[in-house]
């Protein structure tokens, strides 16, 4: 009893084991999986991947955040269900492999002659013909003859008949093992040029992310992986005359450092333009140092044109500002001042900014330069609505749409374009006490918008959201200065009442003196509270047309739009009295009205409007600059790459085998009869096409009218043919 409860378990191990082998291997399993490959990376199509982690919290919210990060969807390659994944299928396509292959061998290898004169006559493609010669002289006419058509064959003695088996194109199923294997190769480099290395170092090692800041060479070992590492992909960034050895490899929670076998110089970046000002060549001209041989050499990197020592290869990536030094002029955009005052800053640092005649409003700044872009292709398509600001809320998105797609890159413009190089620009953060920041990008030349010229100035809360931009009309002289002046008279409640005050002598149609003091007061009152309502002293703590709005929504509905229009030209009258008061107090002549400066008002008017919401104490001018340039290479050692390459020859060989190489199968029996010889032939192929049925229609001809030595034929009989 014992014996036989033993046996029984075995018996279902080695059953369990068998239907385990037989699902991994089968091909409902490994479509599946080729499914859920699909589906991840689709995933990582969509969701960038190995972006800093606060971009993904901004993106999605605490939340989301938290469970795509369980699910490991912000680094889906190197994801441990995304190997597990990988291996599995590697697992059944090889079993697949092994269980099918020797089949497979013996198929191609075998005749199929061990077939009977009832089974070829149940083909669906068979024909009969009688001949009068031997059956000798026919087996040596009809095998000649099929050899000539480029089949092989091999002739075999039954009771009293003869079997020719003949077969061409059996090398298709090479087809199958070379596809098959093609997938178990691609998928092992996929893996071995994945970070599967670095995460089991990781795991096993003790290396760590480093997500502090600092010099690279001071970063300790547990953050750094050695030469020996097989596989990596990182990047380093070397301005001009500097020299770099490490590459920062990217993590989700900080970085790593890997060393490299050789020192990188970069001793000069190279960078043309096409006559739109559009970047059409970037090349790096470096000197590498051997750490082991101390061997130099000099190299230039292009794109597509990559460097390759020791079993590293360096290509050009992209390129950055390497630590310009900026020259800026700062103005005031709060208080009563507007007397500018030199910064000057460097691309990567950082440049205090104190409290300057009441322009910070009494805080202490930090201004965190992040870019320089010396050229800007933008397309500026003239009629395109780029309003910077929009009746609704503070800014709007059309501007960011139309002009800063891609900054400093006309890559992604709209079908329609005007691509213009719009001169240099500027980007940097103004963080304040309490960390927290805002970033701006301000162009250094006023461009040509809608017929104005206008200074633009972008700013967006967090790195996630585009620039919205407040565009400041230019005066004469093609500056900023008094638009900055008229903003500052706007904030002087003194000038304000003066203002007011000569509105009135301008205003009424007759002399001011033929009309009641009663009116002129009225008028007067009326001009200073329309700009004290603009310039946000309004009991709605509002200003702009915001704060305008709010006022005419407590007038009833019937009389809004009449006391709009009323409001709106007092306001415009009493702006102009008031630039022209702050002119006189700079010790100005006043100026005369004409289209140009009434266009002018009208744009500054929208412009202060719009500046309330800018979000800055300080407005910065770029005034000059020395650039400094940086390049962007991309490191990597990919010992999988070459693996991949056989993969995908292998692929395409089994895929032509299979798709444009046909097997087909030729039987011809033959027995002595009455007189002669009967032959019995039949064709089978894998895939019936109108090709096969023609080639079955000729070799039926040909061999039928083949006569033996000495002897006739009887015209072919071909039996009915059912589907």
């Amino acid at each position: 009893m014992e014996t036989n409860t033993a046996g029984i378990q075995i018996k279902t191990k080695r059953r369990w084991l068998a239907d385990t082998v037989e699902l991994l291997s089968s091909m409902r399993f490994a479509i599946s999986l080729l499914a859920l490959i699909a589906i991840a990376s689709t995933i990582g199509t969509v969701l960038k991947q190995n972006e800093p982690m606060p971009n993904y919290v901004n993106q999605f919210g605490p939340f989301w955040f938290d469970i795509f990060a369980k699910l490991g969807l912000y680094a889906v390659y190197s994801a441990w269900w995304f190997l597990l994944i990988m291996t599995f299928l590697v697992l059944s396509t090889s079993l697949c492999l092994i269980r099918n292959v020797p089949k497979i061998v013996k198929d191609m290898r075998s005749w199929r002659e061990h077939v009977r004169e009832q089974s070829l006559r149940n083909f669906h493609h068979k024909a009969e013909w009688h001949t009068t010669g031997p059956r000798v002289a026919s087996t040596h006419q009809i095998s000649a003859h099929i050899a000539r058509l480029g089949y092989k064959f091999k002739v075999s003695e039954k009771d009293g008949a003869t079997l020719i088996s003949a077969k061409q194109g059996a090398v298709n199923k090479w087809g199958y093992i070379f596809a098959h294997s093609a997938i178990v190769i691609i998928c092992v480099g996929g893996m071995l040029d994945s970070d599967l290395s670095i995460r089991m170092q990781q795991w096993f090692m003790g290396k760590v992310a480093f997500d502090g800041s600092g010099v690279i060479a001071n970063i300790p070992q547990q953050h750094r992986l050695s030469l020996a590492n097989p596989t990596f992909r990182g990047n380093t960034m070397i301005p001009e005359g500097a020299t770099s050895s490490t590459a920062i490899i990217p993590q989700p929670k900080g970085v790593l450092i890997q060393d490299l076998p050789f020192t990188i110089k970069l001793n000069k970046f190279i960078i043309d333009y096409y006559s739109t000002g559009m970047p059409k060549l970037f090349a790096s001209e470096v000197t590498v140092k051997d750490h082991e041989t101390g061997k130099t050499f000099s190299a230039t990197i292009k794109v597509n044109e990559p460097l390759i020592y020791k079993g590293v290869a360096v290509y050009q990536s992209s390129f950055e500002d390497g630590g310009s030094h900026l020259s800026m002029t700062a103005f005031p955009m709060t208080g009563m001042q507007s007397t500018s005052f030199p910064l000057s800053g460097e691309v990567g640092g950082s440049t205090p900014l104190q409290s300057v005649g009441g322009s910070t409003g009494g805080n202490d700044y930090t201004i965190e330069w992040s870019g320089f872009r010396p050229f800007n292709v933008e397309n500026m398509k003239a009629g395109q609505d780029l309003r910077a600001v929009n009746t609704n809320t503070s800014f709007n998105q059309q501007l960011s749409a139309d002009l800063d797609k891609h900054t400093g890159s006309a890559a992604k413009s709209a079908n329609s374009k005007d691509l213009k190089n719009v001169g240099p620009s500027v980007q940097y953060k103004l963080r304040d006490k309490t960390g927290q920041a805002r970033e701006f990008h301000n162009y250094m030349q006023p461009m040509q918008l809608d017929g104005a010229t206008m200074f633009l100035a972008g700013t967006r809360d967090n790195p996630n959201e585009a620039f919205r931009y407040l565009r400041i009309p230019a005066d004469d002289d093609d500056t900023i200065v008094e638009w900055m002046r008229l903003r500052a008279a706007l904030a002087n409640p003194e000038w304000r009442d003066l203002a007011a005050q000569r509105y009135v002598k301008h205003a009424l149609p007759e002399s001011p003196q033929k009309m009641p003091s009663q009116l002129q007061e009225q008028l007067r009152l009326s001009a200073l509270k329309g700009l004290a309502i603009f310039a946000g002293d309004g009991k709605s703590q509002a200003a702009g047309f915001v704060a305008i709005s709010r006022f005419l929504e407590q007038i009833p509905a019937a009389e809004q739009g009449k006391a709009a229009d009323v409001f709106m030209k007092i306001l415009n009258g009493s702006m102009w009295d008031l630039w022209q008061v702050a002119r006189e107090k700079a010790g100005l002549p006043a100026l005369d009205l004409n289209e140009k400066r009434a266009r002018f008002m009208q744009l500054s008017i929208n412009a202060l409007s719009d500046s309330f919401f800018y979000g800055a104490p300080v407005y910065l001018q770029l005034s000059g600059f020395e650039e400094v340039k940086a390049s962007v290479l991309q490191v990597t050692r990919s010992p999988g790459k070459n693996v991949v390459y056989l993969g995908c020859l292998f692929l395409v060989i089994g895929v032509f085998s299979m798709f444009y190489i046909r097997e087909r199968r030729l039987w011809v029996w033959l027995k002595d009869s009455d007189g002669g010889t009967s032959a019995l032939m039949a064709l089978s192929s894998q895939r019936k096409t109108l090709d096969f049925e023609k080639e079955f229609e000729q070799l039926k001809q040909q061999l039928a009218q083949l006569p033996p030595q000495g002897g006739a034929v009887s015209a072919p009989a071909s039996a009915p043919e059912a589907h």
